[in-house]
């Protein structure tokens, strides 16, 4: 469903149509930093549906919860880049700009300094198929969210920390040494994805401290 939406604007007509190449204009701030945390909303089963239509508003604030996320990490713990918000079916732009406009006014949601609380938006008319038989239900509406945020250096945090835990035991280590690989390689990946972890840590500081020390600086 979330690679449908993705790609929906390539094969269906909508309103606003996002094209795959403004993903990374929009996502990607720095080079390192692109890696999104993806959100699909509605997640309920056939039986729910029957008696649950959920609105614009409701897709859209299920977006925000961790439990619709399919990267374990909580948002509230880091700060938002940007968000790409891609919509389908029975979705017109006054009801979205609402949705965004109540978004954008909780305290939960933290944007960092240096970028403004931009939402990218598509609308597109062709509402979710399912495949039949599938565990989700067939729904009016739905949204994919493409989000660029600080909090999913938690998932590489955990990456590290089970690979440290099986690295000093050696686990599978020779398997690999086998092939043809060589242990050192290990170690040089192990650091990149540590540089990484450092890389989203400093991009979510605030760069208005860092801002005035370099005004202090410039009148001496």
């Amino acid at each position: 469903q979330i690679v449908s939406s993705i790609t929906a604007s390539l094969r269906f007509d909508g309103a606003l149509n996002v094209d795959l190449t403004e993903f990374q204009t929009n996502l990607v701030p720095y080079p390192r930093i692109h890696f999104p945390l993806v959100t699909y909303a509605p997640i309920i089963s056939a039986e729910k549906a029957y008696h649950e239509q959920m609105s614009v508003q409701e897709i859209t604030n299920a977006c925000f919860e961790p439990s619709n996320q399919m990267v374990k990490c909580d948002p509230r713990h880091g700060k938002y880049m940007a968000c790409c918000m891609l919509y389908r079916g029975d979705v017109v732009p006054k009801d979205v700009n609402a949705a965004i406009a109540t978004i954008k006014t909780k305290r939960s949601i933290e944007f960092v300094d240096w970028c403004p609380t931009g939402f990218k938006v598509g609308i597109n008319y062709q509402p979710p198929t399912i495949v039949p038989g599938d565990d989700l239900a067939q729904v009016q509406r739905a949204v994919c969210m493409l989000s660029n945020t600080t909090a999913i250096a938690e998932a590489w945090s955990r990456l590290d920390h089970k690979f440290d835990l099986m690295y000093s035991k050696r686990a599978f280590v020779h398997w690999y040494v086998g092939e043809g690989m060589e242990e050192g390689e290990f170690a040089e990946a192990r650091e990149d994805l540590a540089a990484l972890e450092h890389d989203y840590e400093e991009v979510g500081l605030d760069s208005v401290e860092n801002g005035n020390e370099e005004d202090d600086t410039e009148e001496y």
